[in-house]
């Protein structure tokens, strides 16, 4: 009976056991298949309008647009939309989905890409990121449920001193991109011919047939100065998109005597002070001693002082040059590197090789002196291949002008691509993606085709889609390898133009900023202070000297008061110090003549390469009419941004405003406020920068 009722105890004890432990696992069940509450966010949803560092989200469906704009490639600024970006990284579709977002700290660069049916844009910096990645949690995480956002909706203020009512006036405007963009994947434009219908490109020429080719060379082409032969460039002009693998072939000479282009020598030698747009290299000539003894421009020890560029030139490896010409290449370049006298405080010069791929010789930082240099160019064997010029210039934009290869900040990135005939693939978006970064492009052609071959180029008018300005100053055709020597002093005086190297110019670089502040008694000490602090957030986003952006400040009540010109400080702390000393006037408000007083005693000294902006910042109505001043400041080319705070007019300040209104001009209902616009106003002036023409 004692075992039997022991019994019972042990299967009461373990069939309770047994009991607990099936509610524990039921319980954990369904504690895991509780969901968490993913918020939704819209389309048109920037990352840096929600404040959570790290969140999880959802996008609706048909995000994919170009109005919601997205700039960086994997990593990007903060002002994107956040569902395009996922769309852009792969991470969604658009039918959208969950996502996880990140916020990182803002980067020096953002590089634009087409992927996934989305163009994003480049960006010289910003000052936050974000990372996109699929809408899992991450363990130990706890995300939120409802999103907080930076602005609120608005609210109704009194916005004149009569008493009317205005509400807050918010603009966001997404930055607008340089060029139509397309939200379709192209189509691709590599083509696959039938060997029936397609020679490939010639295999050696035993020496017994060189003769015949060469006259057969020379009949088929009338104009002597033009030297490829007719297996290059005549009978297989159309095959330069087939790969030749590497047999030793070269194009073979016509055995004639080749007549030089006559001219003026010493117009030439002028090029560079006489030059206009649609001026031919050609229609003049060195002597022979500046043809064949390139002088260095002021050349020192540590480099000419006065050439202080960053530069990469993209020859031509592929095997249609042949190695004659291949080596007329390499010797250009050797007289380019004598002429430009390279060192630490002047010019240095890289070089990249292209053929199907790209592949970097020597860097930046390689050599110093142009001994060392043009010995190591001698050296360059060839590599073959077809002339993928596109991707050579993809390649240097992510991987040539780097810190490490010995990229200066402060000399411009110049980048000159040697090209023999045209290229075999297409360049367009690839330069305007190195132009986006700063870098200025220089082509120069060597043989054009011809009217018979131009039904070969993959991309017609492929020169002017890739330079840094359409008007002629970036590119230089030349006729015949034979007369390369010729633009070595024209290509050395360009490439060392700097004032002339605008894309090198960025909207943080660029500009003479000219702060117009309201001193007006209806502001108060503590809110001029805000005023300041606000106008100095501004300014230390730009890169500041006396060859970058300028600052320089007027404040106005009925009088005005030039508080610094654009020359009196050249770095950003003495600037960030000037508008920190700026005192508080006090008095009425006269907006017009203080427009009319920041034109003359600063927009009018302001450099001829400059952007003229002028940021307005004002809390009430004038007491005079600010219409005629500010449409006469908008006819000398200046920029007008207009801040209201409080009290301010909207009608003066769209009128103050450079067209169109509503990305010019900015309302906030307090002092306090303020700060929400300095990403916008940034944002705004980079938008502007990055939409002007090329020509």
């Amino acid at each position: 009976a004692l075992l039997t009722m022991k019994a019972i105890v042990i299967a009461t004890v373990f069939g309770l056991f047994l009991v607990g432990t099936y509610a524990a696992k039921e319980a954990t069940k369904k504690a895991k298949k509780a969901k968490i509450y993913v918020p939704q966010i819209d389309c048109d949803v920037k990352a840096g309008k929600i404040i959570n560092p790290e969140f999880i989200a959802k996008c609706p469906p048909g995000c994919q647009d170009v109005k919601h704009r997205v700039y960086g490639t994997d990593i990007y600024a903060s002002f994107s939309s956040v569902c395009n970006a996922a769309i852009h990284s792969g991470v969604i579709d658009n039918t959208g989905g969950k996502i996880l977002v990140q916020k990182v700290a803002g980067h020096s660069g953002y590089r634009g890409s087409f992927s996934n049916g989305v163009r994003s844009l480049s960006l010289p910096r910003w000052r936050e990121s974000f990372l996109v990645s699929e809408g899992k949690p991450r363990k130990g995480v706890t995300y939120p449920s409802t999103l907080e956002y930076a602005t609120s909706k608005s609210t109704a203020v009194k916005s004149g001193k009569g008493g009317a009512v205005h509400k807050e006036h918010h603009t966001s405007p997404a930055p607008k991109p340089a060029t139509q963009t397309a939200t379709t994947t192209p189509t691709p434009t590599t083509t696959t011919m039938h060997p029936s219908t397609t020679a490939l490109k010639p295999t050696t020429i035993p020496a017994t047939t060189k003769t015949t080719t060469v006259a057969t060379a020379a009949k088929a082409r009338s104009g002597l100065h033009r030297v490829r032969d007719t297996a290059f460039r005549s009978a297989f002009a159309s095959n330069r998109n087939i790969l030749q693998p590497n047999t030793g072939i070269q194009r073979q000479e016509p055995v004639v005597t080749f007549q030089s282009a006559a001219g003026s020598a010493a117009h030439l030698a002028m090029e560079t002070d006489l030059w206009k747009p649609g001026l031919s290299i050609f229609d003049t000539g060195f002597s022979s001693k500046e043809e064949l003894n390139p002088k260095p421009l002021e050349s020192t020890s540590q480099g000419n002082p006065n050439c202080k560029v960053d530069l990469s030139f993209l020859i031509d490896g592929s095997w249609s040059i042949g190695k004659r010409r291949f080596q007329l290449q390499k010797q250009f370049l050797s007289n380019i590197a004598q002429a430009l006298g390279i060192g630490s405080v002047g010019p240095l010069m890289g070089i990249v090789q292209y053929g199907n791929d790209p592949s970097t010789e020597f860097n930046l930082q390689t050599y110093t002196n142009s001994r060392d240099l043009r010995n190591a160019i001698e050296k360059i064997p060839q590599k073959g291949g077809l002339s993928n010029v596109g991707k050579a210039l993809s390649f240097v934009n992510k991987n040539f002008f780097l810190d490490a290869n010995g990229n200066r900040r402060g000399a411009p990135n110049v980048v000159v691509v040697m090209v023999d005939g045209w290229p075999t693939d297409r360049v367009e978006e690839a330069s305007r993606l190195a132009r986006e970064s700063g870098i200025n492009i220089f082509f120069v052609t060597i043989e054009a085709a011809a009217e018979s071959e131009k039904h070969n180029v993959i991309e017609p008018k492929f020169v002017d889609k890739a330079v840094c300005r359409t008007n002629g100053f970036y590119a230089i055709n030349v006729p015949s390898w034979f007369s390369l020597h010729k633009v070595v002093q024209p290509l050395v005086k360009r490439v060392c133009d700097t004032e002339r190297l605008v894309c090198s110019k960025t909207c943080l670089n660029s500009a003479d900023i000219g702060f117009v502040i309201d001193g007006s008694s209806s502001v108060g000490t503590n809110n001029f202070r805000t005023v300041l602090q606000f106008v100095a957030n501004i300014s230390k986003e730009f890169e500041i000297s006396d060859t970058d952006t300028r600052i320089g400040a007027v404040q106005y009540t009925y009088e005005q008061r030039l508080e610094f010109s654009f020359d009196k400080y050249s770095t950003k702390q003495d600037v960030l110090s000037a508008i920190k000393r700026i005192s508080y006037w006090s008095g009425g408000t006269s907006t017009g003549a203080a427009i009319s007083y920041a034109s003359e005693q600063l927009f009018s000294k302001s450099k001829p390469n400059k952007r003229k902006i002028m940021i307005l910042i004002t809390d009430g109505r004038s007491y005079d009419d600010v219409r005629l001043p500010a449409m006469a400041a908008h006819q000398n080319g200046v920029i007008a941004y207009s801040v209201g705070v409080a009290w301010a007019a909207q009608d003066e300040l769209e009128a103050i405003a450079t067209d169109p209104d509503k990305e010019h001009s900015f309302f906030v209902d307090e002092f306090d406020n303020l700060y929400r616009f300095v990403n916008q106003l940034i944002q705004n002036i980079c938008t502007e920068f990055n939409s002007q023409p090329r020509n």
